[in-house]
């Protein structure tokens, strides 16, 4: 492309796809440089670069990857002390993993409700729930209902936004609850200019494929507590506590990221802030073409934050548009505009059936009411206006934004 042309917009037929990779930097030359060497597998230069890395963008003293977010958010659960039939306050709306990861370890989730502005867990719900849903007795705060220990709250970032951390922050201290940042969607927001990620005592990130950053599939635990960081590197590698002979004091999990998939998180890191321009230029050119469509209501960020704009999702009033977001979704998909709901709020999974939970009832009009679109770090302002003329030609509002946005 010459220099100043702008970009295409996609064939007409072409699939725009929700959320891709973009890889394009020294992700080949550092991939072909582990295979030139044979560092292939847990161990390698290209894994201490990444830890390096992730820790340095958050400002965190140490870093251990893994496999998958999953992963650290497990390890970060048994390094924060959480035992069997504790509980941890986790948030409703957001993916599986946390919940399951609480499950793990034996401990119970108890769900939270989302707040209706920004989508995050609703902290004074929590801090309700802490104060007169449990009881302090004995240094140990209990749920008053189930007798439980309350062990750890944790909040997870969802969509790139972060969570008002402050207040939850306060309480957590004051019952010497842990805190544990799920970051694995938020990786480069900011909280009243602090990173998301070095707020509570620990925190994990994602590298998924549809992440900001990916190395294929990895995550990541980083925090400023030597001996956490320490016990989870631990615990990664099948607890072996010798260099030399094969001698285990716990059982340990095969947890560590490879070399090769950690030179594709170190390409990956470079663009960091190229990555993060891209998505907040997405979501401007959604505010500035969607936030006025009657019924639509487009993503916010807090007057406190910095989203990282991960997955940029609208609201869908049904009463309003004349079609729900699933409607909106199924006629999208026959225009070759891939989009997705948010998840099922945790509290009514019949994989959690049976956790305490508060109020939930923001996260279900939520979860009703949502629709991610199209936020590839890739898009073309030219692919971006297709996406979103075919939008507004769906919900019957004029179609402009396509020649509007492409004549930037």
């Amino acid at each position: 492309m010459s220099a100043g042309a702008r970009p295409a917009a996609a064939p007409a037929d072409a699939l725009v796809p929700l959320c891709a990779p973009e890889i394009g930097g020294n992700e080949s030359r550092y991939v072909q440089e582990c295979l030139e060497t044979g560092w292939v597998s847990s161990v390698g230069a290209y894994v201490d670069r990444f830890e390096a890395a992730v820790a340095g963008a958050v400002g965190a003293k140490y870093a251990v990857a893994t496999q998958s977010g999953t992963a650290a958010l497990h390890l970060a659960l048994l390094v924060a002390g959480v035992e069997r039939d504790d509980e941890v306050l986790v948030s409703t709306l957001t993916f599986i993993a946390p919940a399951n990861a609480v499950r793990y370890v034996g401990a119970w989730p108890v769900f939270v409700d989302a707040e209706p502005d920004f989508w995050q867990m609703d902290v004074a719900k929590a801090i309700e729930f802490l104060e007169t849903g449990c009881r302090w007795h004995d240094g140990v705060l209990r749920n008053r209902a189930t007798g439980r220990r309350v062990r750890a709250v944790l909040p997870v970032h969802i969509l790139g936004h972060p969570v008002d951390l402050e207040p939850l922050r306060i309480v957590a201290r004051r019952y010497g609850l842990a805190l544990i940042e799920d970051a694995t969607e938020s990786l480069g927001a900011a909280y009243r200019s602090a990173p998301v990620g070095h707020l509570g005592d620990v925190a994990c990130f994602s590298f998924n494929g549809n992440k900001l950053l990916t190395t294929g599939g990895g995550g990541m635990l980083v925090t400023d507590n030597r001996e956490w960081a320490e016990r989870a590197r631990h615990l990664s590698t099948q607890a072996k506590e010798d260099a030399l002979e094969y001698v285990h004091g716990d059982v340990g999990f095969n947890y560590r990221l490879t070399n090769i998939q950690a030179a594709v998180g170190v390409a990956q890191i470079e663009r960091l802030t190229e990555f993060l321009a891209a998505k907040r230029r997405i979501a401007a050119t959604y505010e500035e073409m969607l936030g006025d469509v009657p019924g639509l209501t487009t993503m916010a960020e807090a007057p406190w934050a910095r989203s990282a704009w991960w997955m940029y999702t609208v609201l869908i009033d049904e009463r309003v548009c004349g079609m729900s977001s699933r409607e909106l979704l199924r006629a999208l998909e026959r225009l070759r505009v891939q989009t997705r709901p948010l998840w099922q709020p945790l509290h009514l999974s019949r994989a959690h059936a049976g956790a305490p939970h508060t109020d939930c009832s923001v996260a279900e009009r939520l979860n009703q009411q949502a629709l991610s679109l199209p936020c590839s770090v890739g898009l073309s302002l030219a692919t971006q206006g297709e996406v979103i003329d075919r939008v507004l030609g769906v919900l019957g509002t004029p179609t402009i934004a396509r020649h509007v946005v492409s004549s930037r």
